[in-house]
């Protein structure tokens, strides 16, 4: 739900008022917050998850969008590395304090903690921010158009999930996975292509406001840097994911202790975005972009060398922090790339865009790279479980046998993940390659306008 109504999140910001849609995002997060912390069944935590999927799709592009329409000139890379940095801050922050609620309190403080945190947003918003006002405030939304998009990016990252479900034999032990040929894998895959396809139809033939103007896309700088935004998403959202795993179940960490190892990495990311906001002016987009996706590729292959023994000083800390170095660099460029050759008018638009490409990007990555190495996992069992200490099938082994087979299999699969996680960070340093030469740089001599207000 997040990456699918971004964009209408990001259409609504320009045309209804960029501080109403900012509050009624933070007001839509806070209370499905709190009803997640409430829920009683797993039913209805995935609906409150939803609803603050909803929520934040309304909120996030909002914030880069008053950024982009307050600041122009060699002020405008300073304010989105500002807004970047936070970002990291807020990452660090995050990971520390979910860590202590987890580990002191219980996993419902997680999302209890955001009443207060929303409800100091609001108050600070009402209080500092002025409305912008849009240009068509008359104009219709286009909800059907959010439907299918969010419908088909559902439908095709449930298959992709769906197909590395364990298959199970009659004493409860995995012998396999539903796979990428079953036929309820397929027919899921299939419902999600034919609800995009729906969508871009819909967007290009149909709606006489579509939530997407695909014209906007004629724009290389938006256009590469989307396509790049994409892949990182896809790279860095699965590093967290596996790397929590890897500290939990392979070093033993609990919630508290992962949080403190994660705590370096998001730092990393608010360095990496001074470095690269303060700079930008003098180097334009497309070196950093160069630079970042290099060293996040780096970093991955660096992490890829984990082992069941490894130390997290040297090989996760250090290569952790290498690629969230390179993802603070990466931010303020692809956010300058992204919004240089649009309309202010459209910048909500513009940002929702960016934003859906870097949470799409997340969800079918994670998807794709979880499916993989589970299927690695699972063929590391099954080729080693017979062979080690002499025992016909797992049936056979002892607890203990099982436990050292377990980690070295899952070490497998996150190793593997890693390795196509470079490889991808490297197809977006390819892609970056759409994106002009000269972007970033036309800014720097233009003085900076004040903001449009009422």
């Amino acid at each position: 739900t997040f990456a699918g109504f971004l964009l209408l999140g990001g259409r609504a910001a320009d045309l209804f008022g960029r501080r109403r849609i900012y509050l009624l995002g933070i007001a839509v997060f806070t209370l499905a917050s709190v009803g997640a912390g409430l829920a009683q069944t797993s039913g209805q935590l995935v609906a409150a998850r939803a609803i603050q999927g909803l929520g934040g799709a309304i909120l996030s592009p909002a914030t880069l969008t008053i950024i982009v329409t307050t600041f122009q000139g060699p002020r405008l890379p300073k304010a989105i590395g500002a807004w970047s940095a936070v970002a990291g801050g807020g990452g660090a922050a995050g990971s520390l304090l979910g860590g202590i609620l987890v580990g002191e309190l219980n996993w419902r403080w997680v999302f209890f903690i955001n009443l207060p945190i929303g409800i100091a947003a609001g108050v600070a918003a009402l209080v500092y921010l002025h409305e912008l006002r849009g240009q068509e405030t008359t104009s219709k939304l286009d909800i059907t158009g959010a439907v299918l998009i969010t419908s088909g990016l559902a439908a095709l990252v449930y298959g992709i999930v769906h197909s590395s479900t364990a298959v199970l034999n009659k004493n409860c032990i995995q012998v396999g996975t539903i796979g990428w040929g079953a036929s309820s894998t397929l027919e899921w895959l299939l419902a999600g292509a034919v609800l995009i396809v729906a969508f871009v139809f819909w967007e290009t033939k149909v709606a006489t406001k579509p939530l997407v103007p695909f014209r906007i896309f004629k724009s290389r700088s938006m256009t590469g840097a989307d396509l790049t935004m994409l892949m990182i998403g896809a790279a860095f959202f699965s590093m967290w994911f596996f790397l929590a795993f890897y500290l939990n179940n392979i070093l033993g960490f609990d919630a508290l202790k992962t949080g403190f190892g994660f705590a370096p990495m998001a730092i990393a990311i608010v360095v990496g975005a001074q470095i690269s906001s303060r700079i930008l002016t003098k180097t334009g987009v497309r070196p950093l972009i160069f630079a970042g996706t290099i060293l996040a590729t780096l970093g991955f292959l660096w992490l890829s060398l984990i082992k069941v023994d490894s130390s997290y000083w040297s090989a996760v800390l250090l290569p952790g922090c290498t690629v969230a170095f390179a993802i603070g660099i990466l931010f303020t460029p692809l956010a300058t790339a992204a919004t240089a050759e649009i309309d202010r008018s459209e910048a909500g638009l513009a940002s929702g865009v960016l934003n859906t490409g870097r949470q799409v990007g997340g969800s079918l990555g994670l998807a794709i790279l979880a499916a993989i190495a589970t299927s690695v996992t699972t063929s590391y069992v099954s080729s080693h479980a017979s062979r080690a200490h002499g025992v016909t099938s797992a049936c056979h082994a002892t607890h203990l046998q099982l436990t050292a087979l377990a980690k070295a299999a899952q070490t497998a699969g996150y190793q593997r993940a890693f390795e196509l996680s470079a490889v991808v960070t490297m197809l977006a340093f390819v892609a970056s390659w759409i994106i002009p030469a000269r972007t970033g740089l036309q800014s720097s001599s233009s003085p900076a306008a004040p903001a449009i207000i009422d």
